[in-house]
């Protein structure tokens, strides 16, 4: 699978703000729209734009592809490292105004999964909305799923700075692994969620639960 550079098919710099963005996703789809373009390859490069936009204009996908792209070019093999979402803090990951079925391995190896992500769930009358629960990917170890156990367990959220960039920041949480909890289980943190609007209760945090290798046991069901 070959890595893309998503800034290099829009013609920006890594440093571009949201604007930025905008403007060169628009103006190369003036060019490239297969409704106006007499551009024999057209539509080929019209999903390579969409699928470079849809990755660089949501603040969460571009933080997490900026931590993976530091290291490659445009063509070079690549192939994701094992668990290289831990601990990436998000809300509606894989959804999107754009049909991504046609967009590429690549794309789809590193956004497919979304646990689950979604919006307010529509609790609260029109003037309050509850926020939107949020979603991590954390890895234990088998011992604390086996004991039960209190960690604390620090998550990536994305931002922007005062210049409109993404950028990475980092809280940590006290949690209660429950004991005999299994891989891919939920452990949900009431109220640690997205703010809610207008006095509205704030959504929920869900971590989905993955065992960090271990040299001494390995899971059997639930053995």
């Amino acid at each position: 699978m070959d890595f893309k550079d998503y800034y290099q098919t829009l013609g920006i710099a890594k440093t571009a703000t949201g604007d930025e963005i905008k403007k060169a996703y628009r103006k190369l789809a003036r060019k490239y729209h297969p409704d106006v373009s007499k551009e024999k390859d057209a539509e080929a490069r019209m999903k390579e734009v969409n699928e470079a936009n849809e990755v660089l204009s949501d603040i969460e996908k571009r933080v997490a592809y900026d931590q993976l792209a530091s290291n490659y070019r445009a063509g070079q093999e690549f192939n994701p490292p094992p668990n290289w979402d831990e601990g990436y803090e998000y809300s509606g990951r894989g959804q999107s105004n754009q049909n991504t079925a046609d967009f590429s391995d690549f794309f789809a190896n590193l956004f497919r999964q979304s646990a689950g992500a979604g919006s307010s769930d529509g609790r609260g009358n029109a003037s309050q909305m509850v926020g939107e629960d949020r979603h991590a990917k954390v890895m234990i170890d088998i011992s604390d799923a086996y004991n039960g156990a209190s960690r604390d367990i620090t998550l990536q959220t994305s931002a922007l700075d005062s210049q409109g960039r993404a950028t990475v920041k980092q809280h940590t949480l006290k949690v209660t692994i429950p004991k005999g909890i299994k891989s891919e289980q939920m452990i949900r943190l009431a109220g640690q969620g997205s703010p809610g609007y207008a006095g509205g209760k704030a959504g929920d945090l869900y971590l989905q639960v993955h065992f960090k290798p271990d040299a001494n046991y390995r899971i059997d069901g639930r053995d």
